[in-house]
């Protein structure tokens, strides 16, 4: 994978970095020409939920880009200070309004031309009230047959909703992990 070298002046003293590798590492940093801190440039964890209303799935239409208009699970970046549960939980409230009940892990997928790593929970929702915050045009459950398949926003939301319907239609749920190419 190309590195994207996004790092160009140091964070703690303003200096310009230099891309080279660092001693006891095996890959190229940004380094501070400065004061030598090493600053390391890590994946991205998007948290999110599959909230179920007895056989129907709850779905958000996107208010912003990417892919503004597009269907989508309610997830979002996690937050420092969060673990990826709370974030999953917080997500949902700020784009579905929704109130759920988390039941475990889902779906742990692996984006890395985007650095990006999407954990999915599946989730029970308590109530059908919804109060959708403003990155989200309209919240709706959708049965099955109804998702909108051509108009989902990203891959990791079709492969965590193909899951959660064959999981569902074997009545076992498992964990599932994968790489999004």
């Amino acid at each position: 994978m190309q590195l994207s070298r996004s790092i160009q002046h140091c964070r703690a003293c303003g200096q310009a970095t230099v891309y080279r590798v660092p001693a006891d590492d095996n890959r190229p940093r940004a380094v501070c020409s400065g004061c030598g801190l090493v600053h390391y440039e890590n994946p991205l964890n998007v948290v999110g939920t599959v909230p179920v209303w007895e056989d129907k799935v709850l779905l958000c239409r996107r208010n912003i880009e990417p892919r503004h208009g597009y269907w989508t699970l309610p997830a979002g970046f996690m937050e420092l200070g969060e673990s990826t549960a709370e974030g999953a939980l917080r997500e949902t409230d700020e784009e579905a309004g929704a109130d759920i009940e988390l039941q475990g892990l889902f779906t742990m997928l692996n984006v890395v031309r985007v650095g990006q790593v999407h954990f999915y929970y599946r989730a029970r929702m308590l109530s059908t009230r919804l109060n959708p915050g403003p990155e989200t045009i309209e919240a709706r459950l959708f049965s099955e047959q109804d998702i909108p398949w051509d108009e989902l926003a990203f891959k990791t939301v079709r492969e965590t909703l193909q899951c959660y319907f064959a999981d569902r239609h074997s009545g076992r749920f498992e964990v599932h992990c994968g790489d999004i190419t």
